[in-house]
């Protein structure tokens, strides 16, 4: 199965550049991540197996690309999530403060919450995807929510 880069990019756009955006924290890093994910994608002239196959290749790429960029030397003068945030539209006030949560949480945290909630994979599915074992899946995204819990809840107590 081979989708055109126009097709993939219409599929799966917005959901690589969530899952870039969840590493980077800055749009811009985000919107390379992406940009490297499908021209990597349209150099590569290969085969997959469905759609889900394809989805997770693109995820992964889009996610080892965010890291290398937030890795890179000049990225420590760029603009933070927090500015980008004036930018985003949220249906629910709540839907903010959720996200503002998320993006405050450790990487390896961050990374399962996005992928499980967001993409709505399965702990097999993030654990083929970002290569470690089912059960460190399933414990950073215990930790994960954990963490989410108390940052949440230290928010409606000082509301």
């Amino acid at each position: 199965m081979r989708l055109s880069v126009e097709e993939a990019f219409q599929q799966y756009g917005d959901r690589v550049f969530s899952a870039a955006f969840s590493i980077c924290q800055t749009k811009e890093d985000a919107d390379d991540a992406v940009q490297d994910t499908f021209l990597k994608y349209y150099t590569r002239n290969e085969d997959y197996i469905d759609e889900t196959h394809l989805k997770a290749w693109l995820l992964r790429v889009a996610i080892n690309r965010a890291k290398d960029i937030t890795g890179a030397f000049w990225r420590r003068n760029r603009v933070s999530w927090e500015e980008y945030m004036d930018e985003l539209e949220f249906q629910e006030p709540e839907d903010r403060s959720l996200f503002e949560a998320v993006m405050r949480l450790p990487e390896k945290y961050r990374i399962v919450i996005h992928l499980h909630y967001y993409e709505e994979y399965s702990i097999d599915e993030i654990s083929a995807t970002l290569h470690s074992h089912p059960g460190t899946v399933k414990s950073r995204l215990s930790r994960g929510r954990k963490l989410l819990k108390s940052m949440l809840t230290e928010v409606v107590c000082h509301d």
